[in-house]
């Protein structure tokens, strides 16, 4: 990854924080594009959205993403992290048109409805509910990819995400996990595995800091990434949350449920001995 272009990338959202005002000079946007960071706006539809990640999960192998998740563990290269759940999501999406149905209605003092807005309800119905709008006008890609290299993703279960992180990851070698990865990603089962019955995945975020190189935000994208993967499933999702709206994929989880088994053989059994 081109330092330069990153730290353009990096500059235009982020000073110790999330920039109040988004700008690029024009010259270094047109060096970060031409190193692949930066994007002109797209425009899209939820339907033609769709037909591209299913395009993208053909000639994207599962082994890819499998490399890929477990090398960004030492190399703390979180975009890698990110297209694994990407391609988990995608895999669950059927062929579809758009679905209209309603998302959500705003109210005056009178009760009456002053704005309603609406989702596929397709996508809406499919495990967690992912997120797919009518038409995507001049969305901000490079938001996009600011937010999936500095933690990995945090708009996973988007449609517009899914699409886009699926589509640099198509672009992106992989080298093999090295030994480190692999230790790191025994580590964080261990600690897992360890978890108090009553523990909650913030309980487990703490416990995870000193077996991986990563903020508390780096390490809370891997929770979620965890779970959308099934390597964090809950016994139930029926459960009480803590009401902050802090996690998305593992709401349900606790200490009790561990990692499963199952799922860890079969998509990590080749390399956990």
């Amino acid at each position: 990854m081109d330092k330069k272009a990153k730290n353009i990338l990096f500059k235009t959202y982020w000073k110790n924080g999330w920039v109040s005002r988004i700008y690029t000079d024009p010259d270094d946007f047109d060096y970060a594009k031409s190193k692949g960071l930066m994007f002109d706006p797209l425009t899209i539809s939820h339907d033609q959205c769709l037909v591209q990640i299913h395009g993208l999960l053909s000639v994207i192998s599962m082994d890819k993403v499998l490399k890929a998740f477990l090398s960004s563990l030492s190399t703390r290269r979180l975009d890698w992290r990110s297209g694994i759940a990407s391609y988990f999501i995608a895999q669950q999406l059927p062929p579809h048109i758009y679905t209209k149905v309603i998302s959500g209605q705003s109210y005056d003092n009178t009760g009456k409805v002053t704005h309603t807005s609406y989702t596929c309800g397709i996508c809406r119905d499919l495990k967690y509910g992912i997120i797919g709008n009518e038409f995507y006008k001049h969305i901000d890609l490079n938001v996009l990819n600011f937010e999936r290299i500095k933690w990995g993703g945090v708009r996973h279960g988007h449609l517009e995400y899914t699409f886009f992180d699926l589509q640099q990851f198509q672009l992106t070698e992989i080298p093999e996990p090295t030994a480190e990865d692999i230790t790191i990603f025994t580590s964080i089962l261990e600690i897992i595995e360890s978890s108090q019955s009553a523990d909650y995945p913030g309980a487990l975020e703490k416990r995870l800091a000193p077996v991986i190189p990563s903020t508390k935000d780096e390490r809370k994208v891997l929770i979620e990434i965890l779970s959308c993967i099934d390597i964090l499933k809950p016994a139930s999702y029926n459960r009480p949350s803590r009401g902050r709206g802090d996690w998305i994929f593992a709401e349900s989880w606790r200490g009790e449920d561990k990692y499963d088994k199952a799922s860890l053989e079969k998509y990590f059994g080749g390399y956990i001995g």
